[in-house]
C-alpha cells in the first residue's frame, strides 16, 4: 500500500473521529437533561457517576483517537520526510 494513500486514510480518520469526538462532547454539554432521561429509562444512575462514564468514555475515545490514528500518522509523516 502506498504510503501517501495510508497518510490520506489516516487523516480523514483522525478528523472524523475528532468530529465524533466534538459531536459527542456539544450534545452532552448542551443536551444533558435529555441524554439523561434517555439513558434514565435503562439505567438508574446518580448525576456524578453518569457525568463520570460520559467523561471516561471521552477520555478513552480520544486516547483511542491518538494511539490509532495520530501515531501512526506521525510516524508515517516522520519516515516519510526522513526517506
Amino acid at each position: 500500500m502506498h504510503s501517501d494513500f495510508l497518510c490520506r486514510v489516516l487523516l480523514w480518520s483522525l478528523a472524523f473521529n475528532y468530529a465524533v469526538l466534538l459531536t459527542w462532547f456539544i450534545v452532552f454539554i448542551c443536551a444533558r437533561g435529555a441524554l439523561r432521561r434517555l439513558h434514565g429509562r435503562w439505567f438508574a444512575l446518580p448525576q456524578a457517576t453518569f457525568d463520570a462514564i460520559h467523561y471516561g468514555g471521552m477520555a478513552a475515545y480520544k486516547i483511542g483517537i491518538l494511539l490509532f490514528n495520530l501515531a501512526p500518522l506521525a510516524a508515517l509523516w516522520l519516515a516519510h520526510g526522513s526517506g
